[in-house]
């Protein structure tokens, strides 16, 4: 995991911890002095949300304990986690930037990529002016390699 993975998702259980939590606990609160619970529909959908937030809060504190974070700035050389690649669709000339990182902080949205996922495999040991096919849900795309930073 990147430090910016890491730092996102600290930053995620800290607001989960202290502000999702308690105002839950509120919404809780609140929706049971409203009397009958068996047909209050804010207490149950209360309790829900309650559910996801605990659920979600154990799995970031689980990532995060087994985190391995790594400094891209550090490395250099051929194509491997944390690398920033700017790739050319050799059919359609298109130019797209990804960095590759791990699964918990990928976003392709915004060019974050899944070290699991094929294109960050195919590209994984590449280096600048390689040619990378890869096959995806949409058919087999080729890429050429032209720049490689780390950090």
């Amino acid at each position: 995991m990147t430090r910016a993975g890491y730092s996102a998702l600290d930053e995620e259980l800290k607001t989960l911890r202290t502000v999702e939590r308690p105002a839950i606990i509120r919404a809780i609160a609140e929706a049971r002095a409203h009397g009958d619970l068996s047909e209050n529909a804010e207490y149950h959908s209360a309790r829900e949300k309650q559910g996801f937030i605990e659920a979600r809060i154990r799995e970031v504190e689980g990532i995060l304990s087994l985190a391995d974070v790594i400094d891209p700035s550090r490395l250099s050389g051929a194509i491997k986690f944390g690398a920033i690649v700017t790739l050319v669709d050799e059919d359609t000339d298109e130019e797209k930037t990804y960095q590759i990182v791990g699964e918990p902080e990928a976003d392709i949205g915004r060019g974050l990529l899944n070290i699991k996922s094929p294109l960050a495999r195919a590209l994984i040991g590449k280096d600048t002016g390689d040619s990378v096919e890869v096959r995806t849900p949409g058919g087999e795309r080729s890429y050429e390699v032209v720049k490689i930073s780390f950090g």
